[in-house]
């Protein structure tokens, strides 16, 4: 077996980090909405875990194989330049907001549940960073533009 091999099977651990993360972002649901308005920590506690767990499956995304695709809307994206750019320009501007605001909420307060909720935004961007790295290696590889001019 070989790294690249290696790596995209641990790429799809991705799957199960995110399932738990809808777990984590439905569980408060569970006990109905007058047990958030009873204790609304719990809903934040909640929301934070499924961040960190987001986080973490957008970083295990970035290690599949950026030679080959998943499915045809993502060929298209990446096929042709105009909207291989704007995604990965809006993948940027999503991880800055996130970055920012993450920071900023960490920063600016000494409220518990504020700070727990400013970390998992923080590491959700952090997640995303190497989600944009794959994004950037894909349109390369898959550029439509690119590989007529090499032909």
């Amino acid at each position: 077996m070989t790294f690249k091999q290696f790596f995209q099977a641990v790429s799809y651990l991705q799957y199960p980090l995110m399932v738990v993360a809808l777990f984590f972002a439905s569980k408060p649901y569970f006990n109905g909405l007058e047990a958030i308005k009873e204790d609304p920590s719990v809903y934040f506690e909640n929301v934070n875990v499924m961040l960190i767990f987001m986080g973490l499956g957008l970083s295990f995304s970035s290690l599949q194989d950026t030679t080959r695709v998943q499915s045809k809307l993502t060929r298209k994206v990446y096929e042709d330049p105009k909207k291989g750019r704007i995604f990965i320009f809006s993948i940027i501007l999503m991880i800055g907001f996130l970055m920012v605001s993450g920071l900023l909420a960490y920063f600016s307060t000494d409220d518990k549940a504020i700070n727990e909720l400013a970390t998992g935004l923080i590491i959700l961007s952090l997640g995303m960073l190497g989600f944009l790295k794959a994004g950037v290696e894909m349109r390369e590889n898959h550029r439509l533009d690119k590989k007529r001019d090499a032909g």
